[in-house]
């Protein structure tokens, strides 16, 4: 199986149409067509249905446009990370994060890096600590930055100085504003709008013994989007401190729980991991930032 042609079989499951894909890859239509012909031989599967006009993929070929797409990023990562081996001026860094206003941490690291090294970019992938520790070992990520409280004796890993604060994010004309922290009785009955993966171990232990108790109207995955549905007062987004404007002239406001609820922020990789020169850069300059124990 070639790298050639399943960047062929991707490009016509995004373009579900021969012709178009054939002009995207600046090859003919019956060149791709025999290709595309070989591989299901290869497989022994049919990847495609196909008609007049359109092409769409069985579900066999939706298993491998899945692998392929992981196959294809370890590609070009593993060609950047040599490309960048011949005269060092930089790299790519790939980067899983949950929303966490802690990754200003990571931010600081990278522009003490640019100073050096102005040809590195990164890249992150947002998700939540399942999501990226998948990518992580899969090898399609340098690094992941998980907030939660789990289990990571799987990694290596380092506290970075930042705790997320547990709260609700309300409209300012909410009846609870008059409090200065939510006590977490008071959570109950309350139209709650919570982050998809909310009813899993990542979430704090009262929220866990307490979840068939809860009132939950949405959930989310990207905190802007739950700020909409605040806005529209369908309910009250539970989520973390400073990830939505909560200034003067914002509409909401943000109240932490009662008792306070905090969680730490790692940076996790694997025990085996061996980085691009980026990346190992970017670990140094994180070290060199904690805080030093007295």
């Amino acid at each position: 199986m070639e790298l050639r042609v399943l960047r062929y079989f991707v490009e016509s499951a995004k373009e579900e149409n021969m012709t178009r894909a054939a002009e995207r890859l600046h090859v003919t239509q019956p060149t791709l067509s025999r290709q595309l012909k070989e591989l299901e031989r290869e497989l022994g599967q049919k990847l495609f249905t196909r008609s007049n006009y359109s092409i769409h993929l069985t579900p066999e070929g939706k298993i491998l446009y899945k692998r392929a797409l992981d196959i294809l990023d370890m590609a070009d990562k593993t060609l950047a990370e040599f490309d960048a081996m011949q005269d060092f001026n930089g790299g790519d860094i790939h980067i899983g994060c949950a929303e966490s206003e802690g990754i200003s941490h990571i931010a600081k690291a990278y522009r003490r890096l640019l100073t050096r090294y102005p040809n590195t970019h990164i890249h992150l992938y947002s998700g939540n600590a399942q999501r990226v520790t998948e990518r992580l070992d899969k090898g399609l990520l340098d690094f992941a930055v998980v907030v939660q409280n789990i289990d990571i004796s799987r990694y290596s890993s380092i506290l970075l100085p930042s705790k997320d604060v547990w709260g609700l994010i309300m409209r300012k004309d909410s009846p609870l504003v008059v409090l200065h922290e939510i006590p977490m009785e008071k959570l109950i009955g309350l139209p709650l709008i919570v982050s998809r993966q909310g009813a899993t171990a990542e979430m704090p232990e009262w929220f866990k013994r307490n979840y068939e108790r809860l009132t939950i109207v949405a959930t989310y995955d990207l905190i802007y989007n739950a700020s909409v549905l605040v806005k529209e007062n369908i309910g009250y987004a539970l989520g973390f401190d400073k990830l939505i404007d909560t200034s003067a002239d914002s509409i909401f406001c943000f109240r932490p729980l009662t008792p306070r609820i905090e969680s730490p922020m790692y940076l996790i990789w694997n025990h085996t991991q061996v980085f691009p020169k980026a990346a190992s850069l970017l670990l140094e300059e994180l070290q060199s930032m904690q805080p030093q124990t007295p």
